[in-house]
């Protein structure tokens, strides 16, 4: 088995590293990383400016992009061979609801994805790698359980998983759910630079708004790990017949 290894905190991140060291003892493993922390930029890729990769003393290449750069750049010639899977994370802190619209986990596991290729996204709920490692043993835990059941092999497969920051015995069964929601992000934060000019941060994300008994938010709320599988099709299917009707309605533009 044959595994690509990426994320959006960056090579030398604690959930990359532990994730690494759990997977290596089932798979052949490769790790291609951002150099810098990523995190929010979801499926973005460097198309104005030449991109760089370096390897690290420990082996792990490293990248001057972003996640899916890394993911793209893997699969289109860096490797020279398809791997059975991608896996990104271990990511410091939940990717939950909304926020695997923006999330640079979510957008590494997809880049896999659209190239293919079976993918996992992990993080962990809680930020600070508190008990990264019972996280690490998780996610081999998962992965071996799909690749023995042939999972890999079948049509490719996205899986955004989330694990609470608990000792693995710890843990509730695995639950397969939905996104839920947050509320409105909270407002952006001004601060006046040294030259006298406006600054912007954004604000943090809101609070869970839809946290129903099927959604990721409360199963790991419960200490459980949440599973949710994830597609590319933003299409809202219900609505076409709608618009299509709308639209018969519309003047041509001459």
């Amino acid at each position: 088995m044959k595994i690509l290894i990426s994320n959006d905190d960056g090579y030398q991140a604690l959930g990359i590293i532990a994730l690494y060291e759990a997977l290596k003892d089932i798979a052949q493993v490769e790790v291609v990383a951002p150099e810098q922390n990523n995190s929010a930029k979801s499926n973005a890729l460097t198309l104005h400016s030449p991109i760089y990769i370096r390897t690290a003393s420990n082996g792990f290449r490293y990248v001057t992009g972003t996640p899916a750069d890394c993911v793209h750049i893997a699969l289109t010639g860096l490797l020279g061979y398809k791997p059975d899977l991608v896996v990104s994370g271990i990511n410091n802190g939940a990717n939950m609801g909304d926020d695997t619209i923006y999330s640079g986990t979510v957008g590494a596991a997809m880049e896999g994805y659209l190239m293919g290729v079976p993918a996992i996204a992990f993080s962990q709920v809680d930020r600070d790698w508190v008990r990264i490692q019972d996280a690490a043993a998780y996610a081999k835990h998962l992965v071996h359980t799909l690749m023995s059941s042939h999972q890999a092999n079948e049509s490719p497969w996205l899986l955004n998983v989330n694990i609470p920051n608990l000792p693995v015995a710890q843990l509730g069964s695995p639950k397969v759910c939905r996104l839920g929601r947050r509320h409105p992000a909270q407002r952006v934060i001004t601060q006046e630079s040294p030259r006298g000019e406006t600054m912007y941060w954004i604000g943090g994300a809101g609070p869970a708004r839809d946290e129903a008994h099927d959604t990721d938010f409360f199963a790991t709320s419960q200490g459980h790990v949440s599973i949710t599988p994830l597609q590319v099709d933003l299409t809202e299917h219900d609505q076409l017949a709608h618009w299509r009707a709308e639209s018969s309605n519309w003047k041509k533009l001459v």
